[in-house]
């Protein structure tokens, strides 16, 4: 694996729409099927330098968007700042995405039981499995949705084990005003170097703070610049030491962190997807309509505009698509 500094400047978006149009995103990247684009995807990208500047940006990122579960390595963060023990696997578990593997599961139930919470104090909607391999092999052998199962039980184990530890209300543990996701409010504020604009509700109920998408690889670039043996960085080194533990085996964040050194990964619903490699260099993005299919087209891209040369940018590049069965066409990027 190589890198080197981006020489890339802005520039117009080709077989789409230009950066410049307003209110209208540029395409990052087209659907094309036997030769005949039938779709684009649009959105916004930002890419900074190692001293922290922005060298390429497309669309808008510094227009608010919810960063989904790009937002967990900063909730985590802020469960070890109140005081949380936590670290390896753990930790990354509480930082995860989990695809719902055995091993996730087995991890979750462990770390309930290790805080004295039943299954039943987690305040998780009942789910199937993330990955998809995962949710038949699940569904096969006669299981119902869980709330263990739901890819954010790792991360709600922990927040309820912060609140027993500070005596805290449990029973609130997802409500805004409290004193856990107050610190998680300035936590993501600290990171970001800048002021939430919107609190939503996140998919499986959390409180869920908007960022810019400049704000949001900021924040990722201060985790892995972060001085060992603070929050942010136990964070930043637990995700990278375990990347299974944050997605799962099948999964792009693990592949990338397990083949770039350094690189913290972590995607968010709705097509939003943020990494940080150790020289400070970062870059975070939305697709516009949300859709999964055009993330790994997107941040293998990203990848290779940072200097990234891998096999695995182009393993998480490929993304077919079938007709009768057989690959016909593909998601292919726009800039």
């Amino acid at each position: 694996m190589t890198s080197s500094p981006i020489h890339a400047a802005p520039a117009q978006v080709p077989s789409g729409g230009a950066t410049g149009t307003p209110g209208i995103p540029p395409v990052l990247a087209e659907v094309v099927r036997s030769g005949f684009v039938e779709g684009q995807h649009r959105g916004s990208l930002v890419i900074l330098a190692a001293d922290g500047s922005v060298e390429f940006a497309l669309g808008d990122p510094a227009a608010p968007v919810y960063p989904r579960s790009a937002n967990k390595p900063m909730q985590a963060a802020a469960m070890l700042r109140a005081g949380l023990e936590l670290s390896g696997e753990r930790l990354a578990l509480a930082a995860a995405s989990h695809s719902g593997e055995s091993f996730h599961l087995d991890l979750v139930r462990k770390m309930l039981d290790e805080f004295g919470v039943p299954e039943e104090g987690l305040q998780t909607p009942p789910d199937l499995p993330l990955d998809p391999v995962e949710a038949e092999s699940y569904l096969a052998s006669g299981l119902v949705r869980d709330r263990v199962t739901m890819n954010c039980s790792g991360k709600h184990a922990a927040m309820i084990a912060v609140c027993v530890a500070n005596g805290w209300p449990v029973e609130s543990y997802l409500a805004p005003e409290h004193p856990l996701q107050q610190l998680v409010l300035r936590t993501v504020e600290d990171a970001s170097g800048e002021s939430v604009v919107h609190v939503g509700t996140d998919g499986c109920g959390a409180p869920l703070m908007a960022l810019t998408l400049t704000g949001l690889a900021r924040a990722f670039r201060s985790f892995v610049l972060a001085e060992p043996g603070t929050p942010e960085r136990r964070v930043a080194d637990a995700m990278r030491a375990h990347p299974e533990y944050v997605a799962g085996t099948r999964r792009p964040d693990t592949w990338l962190m397990r083949e770039i050194p350094g690189a913290l990964s972590k995607m968010g619903a709705e097509a939003v997807q943020a990494v940080a490699l150790p020289d400070g260099r970062a870059l975070a993005f939305k697709i516009n309509d949300g859709s999964g299919r055009a993330l790994g087209p997107v941040l293998a891209r990203s990848l290779q505009l940072l200097g990234i040369d891998s096999p695995v940018v182009a393993r998480i590049a490929d993304e077919p698509l079938l007709g009768g069965g057989q690959r016909v066409g593909e998601i292919r990027v726009a800039f």
